[in-house]
């Protein structure tokens, strides 16, 4: 039985969740054909179930051991990964799962990493123009193409605005163009990004994923574009250049992409933005003058006269990682899935702390993730299997670039059409219990139905993204599912702790931001109070359970992003949603 789609937006329009069930059913007023009489629960199947017997002696022991010394913070392709691999299976095996690769209990990953080196300048020409950039300084780019050699060479510069293509938004920055072999010149974030509220073509201050860097590489390529340069500007990415310089310099990894690989540039890279400023002026164009009409529907991309062009080498190195799957098969639609990920990689070596340790042991990020993973299919299996069939999927390479689970997207082994939803878990900071969970990405989807429902049962309440304009929800594991369709829930830590409130909980997410996030402290402490992740794993619970036991097929509401690509989905395979 499918469920009818309805489009419920709680969050976008600040809808106190207590009041969503009233929502939807004056939503259900305005929809043809409904009977007046309806309620929300007619709509969507939304099952009474228990969260089940929850361990927290094996989220305390799974999140110990990953954490430990001996697996050397958890790299991939170190020997860090291979005991992780095997205390994974063993882990899942004892939990009640079976294997869930057609009989193997990983999927092997296959990675490349190219290291740029020898960096020419970007530089920029035209009548009376001779502009050039240094590497890492003012610019920064790379290849994801495996080739030796990469030349960017008089490549005719366009400006495109925000770079977005969105059918379902009436909005085309490329529209008459042919970039065949010329570079975009794009600005960061998207058109509304400036808005105070929530309210705007692109969600007002709230990113969509047209907003974010991979989006606006990926769609530059789509229009055959030879490069993709992104205008730096501090508060619409969230970060600065010295965030943007370091995390693309170095070594940069990828899922391996086969024999017939997506569309790419030759270059993607940044530039500082007044370094663009002074480009513009050359072209006879003003930065803030294009970036106020570049905000508006129907903007035309500006040709500025002007070439680039910049060269580099590349080393590149193949590799293999795994991801580790376990499944507990449903009863009544086991082609049918719900799936958990979290990822079980950290950062393995990095710079030595002042008393000389340099394991960076990720506890936190994301031992308790992968921990909870096995919690959770732990008291799964105990209570026995739901009608549809429970997916756990451990994802490697997530601090390279979310690559373990976008190769999985990517080469999935339960058909994405067949898969309900699901539930992403990373980095649950511990501490006490809170009085609220924070929802990553509240109001793209029908899933808010199913959390409003739980968190009725739980007694805990909805916080919204206190910075949406961040985009976290394009920035961990579930975003390479959400992205090709299967809707996701990202819940993360409330702060409004029932002792100390949100000052107190506060006060613990910043220490340990500022003392042991993706550092050597980043360590399993005994001492730790587990009962605020024990709440939020009893609420994961829950909604995973509601899901295994629907007969309903959330959709993303109408105007998402993502809405498309999941009713392409659906309606290209008769087996699922």
């Amino acid at each position: 039985m499918k469920g009818k789609r309805i489009g419920i937006s709680m969050f976008k329009h600040n809808i106190p969740i207590s009041t969503l069930a009233v929502t939807l059913a004056a939503s259900m007023l305005a929809l043809s054909g409904c009977d007046m009489a309806s309620d929300a629960g007619q709509q969507l199947d939304m099952p009474e179930v228990e969260a089940g017997e929850l361990s927290e002696a094996t989220l305390k022991d799974v999140t110990r051991i990953l954490s430990s010394d001996e697996f050397e913070g958890r790299m991939p392709g170190t020997i860090g990964e291979e005991k992780t691999v095997a205390f994974l299976k063993e882990r899942f095996a004892a939990a009640g799962l079976e294997p869930g690769n057609n009989g193997s209990w990983v999927q092997e990953v296959p990675l490349v990493e190219i290291t740029g080196k020898d960096f020419a300048p970007l530089s920029f020409a035209g009548e009376n123009v001779d502009l050039s950039y240094d590497y890492f300084d003012d610019w920064v780019g790379i290849t994801y193409q495996e080739q030796v050699q990469t030349r960017l060479e008089d490549s005719e510069l366009v400006f495109v605005g925000y770079g977005i293509n969105a059918p379902e938004r009436g909005w085309n920055d490329y529209e008459g163009l042919d970039m065949t072999g010329k570079t975009a010149l794009i600005l960061v974030n998207d058109p509304d990004y400036e808005t105070d509220g929530l309210d705007g073509p692109f969600n007002g201050k709230a990113m969509t994923y047209y907003g974010r860097w991979t989006y606006k590489y990926e769609e530059a390529a789509r229009q055959g574009a030879a490069g993709a340069i992104i205008i730096h500007d501090t508060a619409p990415a969230s970060y600065g250049w010295n965030v943007v310089s370091s995390s693309w310099s170095g070594p940069q990894a990828y899922a391996q992409r086969g024999e017939n690989p997506p569309a790419m540039t030759q270059v993607n890279g940044w530039l500082q933005k007044e370094s663009a400023r002074e480009v513009l002026a050359a072209a006879g164009q003003d930065l803030d003058a294009l970036s106020e009409a570049a905000r508006e529907q129907g903007f035309a991309a500006v040709p500025l006269g002007l070439t680039a062009s910049t060269s580099f080498r590349n080393d590149v190195r193949t590799y293999t990682s795994q991801n580790v799957i376990g499944v507990l098969p449903g009863t009544e639609a086991p082609d049918e899935y719900v799936i958990h990920t979290a990822h079980w990689d950290h950062l393995g070596r990095c710079p030595a702390a002042p008393d000389g340790d340099d394991i960076c042991n990720g506890a936190i990020d994301n031992a308790t993730g992968t921990a909870a993973l096995v919690a959770l299919a732990e008291a799964q299996a105990k209570a026995g299997p739901t009608r549809r069939s429970m997916v756990y999927l451990a994802v490697t390479a997530e601090e390279q670039g979310l690559l373990g689970a976008d190769y999985y997207a990517a080469n999935p082994v339960f058909p994405l059409a067949q898969t309900a939803g699901g539930i992403n878990m990373d980095a649950f900071k511990v501490m006490p219990e809170a009085r609220d969970v924070t929802v990553v990405g509240g109001g793209k989807s029908q899933l808010d139905l199913f959390l409003e429902k739980a968190l009725a049962k739980t007694g805990k309440t909805a916080t919204p993204d206190p910075t949406p304009e961040s985009g976290f929800y394009y920035r961990s594991d579930h975003f390479a599912l959400a992205k090709r369709g299967v809707p996701m829930f990202y819940l993360r830590d409330g702060e409004d702790l029932l002792e100390g409130g949100s000052e107190a909980g506060a006060a613990i997410s910043a220490a340990y931001y500022a003392d042991a996030y993706h550092g050597p402290k980043d360590e399993f402490d005994e001492n730790w109070d587990w009962s605020g992740v024990m709440s939020n794993l009893r609420l994961l619970s829950t909604l995973g359970q509601m899901l295994g036991q629907s007969t309903s097929w959330p959709n993303w509401v109408d105007g998402d992003e993502f809405k498309a690509t999941r009713d392409e989905s659906c309606a290209a395979d008769d087996g699922g949603c």
